[in-house]
């Protein structure tokens, strides 16, 4: 194996992080240029959602005070698809594993934290190209965002900020996998998380424990934040008394985000280290 000194410096040991995790961030990509068929599924399952859900919902659900169902929808699938960044993330994480690159990472001189951040990097990336292709599919059938141009910004930004967060969640996950068999496995498990929430259907109608549930559900938060920003139908529903997070959205959007960041980063660091001694 071969030995290396990381830079004594606070400041030093910053920018060879930042240096090896932009190589491997890099990399990431031109992984994924080589396969493309994985790549052209990323990005064709953000359009297949809209087309699908948005026409045979559309026309069977009536969205709370009116309007488009598309309008109401939209926001619930940018959620939606930025959830799955965590079994993304995973299965490239487990896959490296078990194949033994992060075996050959781990001989190389390469910064501990440096490969951690370039998986999560590069989903950062992929992930924001996703959600052009979903609002460009978003607009041909339909949905507009009616807030301006800052607050629709804002709203891209908390959908890129908690994918990036859910990336490092993922990350963990994959190393503590460390099987692409199981981790493939467990990708279906991310559709309950999300289908349990105000993406699709206004939570008040559910069963007491669900409502809660799915009013405290992070999706639900991200969802009603992109509702409330970018001015779709559903901000608030007309008379109710809504959870904290339902009423707060991007306040809850931005601390769910800050927490994962807070416990998995250090986690996955520490879990990649760890997996070399």
């Amino acid at each position: 194996m071969t030995a290396y000194t990381a830079p004594a410096s606070r400041a030093g040991r910053l920018r060879w992080t930042l240096t090896d995790g932009l190589t491997l961030i890099g990399r990431e990509l031109a992984r994924l240029r080589q396969a493309p068929g994985e790549l052209v599924g990323a990005l064709v399952f953000p359009a297949t959602m809209v087309v699908l859900f948005g026409y045979v919902f559309g026309s069977a659900i009536a969205v709370p005070g009116g309007g488009n169902y598309r309008e109401y929808l939209m926001p619930g699938l940018f959620a939606m698809v930025t959830f799955t960044a965590t079994m993304a993330v995973t299965l490239r994480v487990a896959t490296d594993a078990s194949r033994g690159v992060m075996d050959r990472f781990r001989s190389m001189p390469v910064a501990r934290s440096a490969v951690p951040f370039g998986q999560t990097g590069a989903e950062l990336l992929s992930g924001v190209l996703g959600l052009a292709i979903m609002a460009a599919a978003g607009l041909l059938v339909g949905w507009r965002a009616h807030g301006g141009l800052w607050p629709t910004a804002e709203a891209f930004l908390l959908l890129a900020l908690m994918r990036y967060a859910l990336s490092w969640a993922g990350c963990y996950l994959g190393l503590v996998v460390k099987n692409e068999q199981t981790a493939d496995q467990l990708i279906p498990l991310v559709f309950p998380v999300t289908m349990l929430s105000n993406s699709f259907v206004p939570t008040g109608g559910m069963p007491t424990v669900l409502q809660v549930i799915a009013d405290w559900n992070p999706v639900s938060a991200l969802t009603a934040a992109c509702r409330d920003l970018f001015g779709n139908p559903g901000a608030a529903e007309p008379g109710a008394d809504p959870a904290w997070p339902l009423a707060h959205p991007v306040a809850a959007t931005l601390g769910w985000s800050v927490l994962l960041l807070a416990v998995f980063v250090p986690l996955s660091v520490r879990t990649y280290q760890r997996r070399g001694r």
